[in-house]
């Protein structure tokens, strides 16, 4: 068996961080890499579908903050849950970005809450809270502790952090719909194969991502 060392984990934190340093130290520009609909259907502007996933915004507590679940939970599902199957990990990813792309594309066509998606820009913030979302789920009876301030069980980390972003003024949209991915992707890989017998996601054959 080849040893993967959690290099997705890796790659995408190597990527972000260099994106959200390359943007605060205006190499590169921002208005580059945001998710922009139009940009990417009309102008064929397809880097953007990739790139909005990598800018985590301005280099504060927020981006440490999301730099430590990113570092932390990513790689806890790659080493652990993941481990050895470096292509289902990728394939969770690709997932999660796919329906939370799907979700901004099609919400800015309903009536009344065109306006809210089309504030989101960047799901960078959405997809790491995905991966918070699952793991707490395969871990639920995790202890975990929230700036030593009070104890909990991992099932409930998700909430705690909602909780948190809504206190400290962000937008909850964000955190929603990491948890919406997150909830999607458990429902299809866990939820439903016990019920029904039957696996709705399947990573396709590669020999050179699937490490099994």
């Amino acid at each position: 068996m080849v040893q993967a060392d959690a290099i997705i984990t890796r790659s995408y934190l190597t990527a972000a961080v260099l994106t959200t340093v390359g943007c605060t130290l205006e190499i590169i520009s921002p208005y580059d890499l945001y998710l922009n609909p139009k940009f990417v259907l009309q102008r064929y502007e397809l880097w953007r579908l990739i790139t909005n996933f990598l800018y985590f915004r301005k280099m504060d507590l927020d981006f440490l903050f999301h730099m430590f679940f990113l570092a932390r939970y990513c790689k806890l599902l790659e080493e652990n849950s993941f481990r050895g199957r470096t292509a289902d990990f990728f394939y969770m990813l690709l997932f999660g970005a796919t329906i939370l792309t799907v979700i901004v594309f099609l919400g800015g066509m309903i009536p009344y809450v065109s306006a809210s998606f089309a504030n989101v820009l960047f799901l960078s913030n959405s997809l790491t809270f995905m991966m918070v979302y699952v793991w707490s789920k395969q871990n639920p009876f995790a202890p975990m502790s929230f700036l030593g301030l009070f104890t909990f069980t991992a099932a409930y980390l998700p909430w705690v952090l909602l909780t948190f972003s809504v206190l400290v003024g962000a937008n909850p949209w964000i955190d929603l719909l990491g948890m919406f991915a997150g909830h999607a992707y458990y429902f299809l890989e866990d939820v439903y194969p016990r019920m029904t017998g039957r696996r709705l996601l399947r990573t396709p054959p590669s020999s050179g991502l699937s490490l099994r």
